[in-house]
């Protein structure tokens, strides 16, 4: 397999977009990156031109420590696996998965071994025969998966491979990534825009804005410490609940006050507060939602955090419920065990749990403390 570096890559198109701005990456053998972000971000673009399919506008790209920027795609030893597949449909199954073979004049009973050994570990030996168009849409992604097995490449690149799938076969499919990465021990490079999918596959990620990398992190990492409040909001279903608040001092304490509720915060983070002369000012305060609770064990321990509103909308999905409601024209959403004597309009209060909060500066939006 192979590690890859990719040191200050920058993508320009004619007309002044720069679609990637100073890319700077390492990635160890073995690993499995996920690149994420929204729509636009530049995601596909970076893997685009490790592939080859893009051309680097500036930026060096090594692979095993050669530089490849000028190799052609097809020397690269890179396989990729498409969103729309891009499969021969006039070809059958295992016609589909021995092309690439064919071409590298690779001999038929190589290609045999290898085809049947693919099919084999993504379980569709009984598919070899059929054609493209009488699969459903999980068994193509498998034969899209093989065709790239087969090559037997240093390096996978998948740009959302499971973006045409529905939910269920999305999960499942996942798992199925997962499972073929522990098997091939293969370095893989994986993009989506789906954040549950790099949480769940992705041994480091990175979040990628408008071109820029905002943060490169195991997903626990990302999750509990994100750097910025757009790390924060894009990582985490239903994403972390942000609020304008003023830092005041009251004796000892540091409090965030919205309108009339307070919190207090625990003194490492009062501390920090202080030192970088954020009181009195506003900053931008984050808790995700199943740090504000509604049971009494923690309604005692954070009573000096509590929060109180009726309730705009409950959602319930039988292991939990998402409770949503509003204070000061600040919408917030809270994940609580389910109960059955909760209802809309109900004047309800919530604890945050102050060791978990994040705030913000308002104006950079970086992390102030975690």
């Amino acid at each position: 397999m192979a590690s890859l570096k990719l040191k200050n890559i920058y993508k320009k198109y004619p007309g002044g977009v720069t679609a990637v701005n100073d890319f700077n990456l390492d990635i160890q053998d073995k690993e499995f990156v996920v690149l994420v972000g929204p729509s636009g971000c530049g995601k596909s673009t970076t893997l685009r031109m490790i592939a080859g399919l893009e051309e680097i506008t500036s930026g060096e790209l090594l692979i095993d420590g050669k530089l490849v920027n000028d190799i052609a795609p097809k020397d690269r030893d890179i396989a990729m696996v498409f969103q729309n597949y891009a499969l021969y449909p006039h070809m059958t199954v295992f016609e589909n998965m021995a092309f690439g073979l064919k071409l590298r004049k690779t001999p038929k009973g190589e290609i045999k071994k290898r085809v049947q050994e693919a099919a084999r570990i993504l379980e569709i030996e009984h598919l070899l025969d059929r054609s493209i168009k009488a699969l459903s849409g999980g068994q193509r992604q498998r034969v899209a998966l093989g065709r790239a097995i087969v090559r037997e490449p240093k390096v996978f690149l998948m740009d959302e491979p499971l973006s045409n799938l529905d939910a269920k076969l999305r999960a499942t499919m996942r798992t199925e990534i997962i499972r073929l990465h522990q098997r091939l021990q293969t370095t893989i490079i994986y993009v989506t825009h789906d954040q549950t999918e790099a949480m769940t596959m992705g041994s480091r990620i990175v979040v990628m804005k408008d071109g820029y990398i905002q943060q490169v992190e195991s997903p626990q990492v990302l999750y509990e410490k994100p750097v910025n409040k757009f790390v924060a909001q894009f990582i985490g279903t239903p994403q972390m609940n942000i609020a304008e608040v003023r830092v005041e001092k009251s004796g000892e304490d540091v409090l965030l006050r919205l309108g009339r509720w307070t919190v207090k915060l625990p003194k490492r983070k009062a501390e920090v507060l202080e030192r970088y002369g954020y009181i009195d000012k506003t900053v931008l305060m984050g808790i995700r939602p199943e740090h504000i609770h509604d049971e009494p064990v923690y309604i005692e321990q954070f009573k000096d955090c509590i929060i109180e509103a009726p309730i705009d909308v409950i959602e319930l999905l039988g292991s939990e419920s998402l409770v949503y409601f509003t204070i000061e024209d600040v919408s917030f959403v809270s994940r609580i065990k389910p109960r059955h004597n909760l209802y809309v309009g109900d004047v309800q209060r919530f604890a945050i749990n102050s060791e978990r909060v994040h705030i913000f500066d308002k104006d950079t939006e970086n992390i102030i403390t975690n």
